[in-house]
């Protein structure tokens, strides 16, 4: 990850800050896979339609502890600590051959670099998990920022990690205060969705996980990070202050 922000980025688009699976990476498919070679033989499967449904926003530790509380089973710390690293070895198994992206990505990531916008990565995600899709995706030098499952407390819907993420705004602009509708958080779920707006972000929401009307409480809706570009997103945030 990049670890110096120029500051002459444009003050009225101060940072963007992506979710991983579903916006950068098409990386569900391989969740839900790795999640089930750890699900299906304690007898606690379920079908990619439930996943997405249900699970889908999740983070390793919620996924788990929604299976077994749905199943009317208990679910203790230490058990939990090695399911998650039971799909977290299953994971790296399976993105060993390269992870998918979605039309977009690569350009827009580069053109907001190229203007100096702070950039970064709010998952839900483990850290190692995110900074290899972002380096299979050859952007590593282009973030500054990940805020990652190991990083926080409590995920999304919870806005402790989009907070997180702009405290590291703030300190890498030198702001002393900070707007957090300058700052364009992109979501691809209900769950991150609320985070971004309860930690006071504009909100882009993208239809790779979700159609429209599941992603309503988003500011602004695509179906492509091909829509957006630098100076579309200026107006966005610009049009959301007025």
């Amino acid at each position: 990850m990049q670890n110096v922000f120029d500051v002459g980025a444009s003050f009225e688009l101060q940072a963007v800050i992506f979710d991983c699976d579903g916006v950068l990476v098409d990386s569900e498919p391989l969740h839900y896979r790795a999640l089930q070679e750890v699900l299906k033989p304690l007898g606690l499967g379920h079908d990619y339609a439930r996943y997405l449904e249900h699970y889908i926003g999740f983070d390793d530790r919620d996924a788990f502890r929604e299976a077994f509380r749905e199943a009317g089973r208990d679910l203790d710390g230490r058990t939990l600590a090695e399911l998650v690293d039971a799909k977290d070895g299953a994971l790296r198994k399976i993105v060993a051959d390269g992870v998918p992206t979605f039309p977009g990505v690569i350009e827009l990531v580069r053109e907001l670099h190229s203007h100096n916008v702070l950039l970064g990565v709010a998952s839900g995600a483990l850290r190692h998990e995110v900074s290899a899709f972002v380096a299979s995706l050859g952007l590593q030098d282009c973030f500054s920022i990940l805020v990652a499952a190991d990083d926080v407390e409590r995920s999304k819907p919870d806005p402790q990690t989009y907070i997180k993420a702009l405290d590291e705004v703030r300190v890498l602009g030198g702001h002393a205060v900070l707007d957090a509708r300058n700052c364009v958080a992109v979501e691809d779920t209900p769950a991150g969705i609320q985070s971004a707006r309860t930690a006071g972000m504009y909100v882009v929401g993208i239809t790779n996980s979700f159609p429209r009307g599941s992603l309503e409480d988003a500011d602004h809706i695509v179906g492509s990070l091909s829509e957006l570009d630098h100076a579309g997103l200026i107006r966005l945030v610009r049009t959301g202050r007025s």
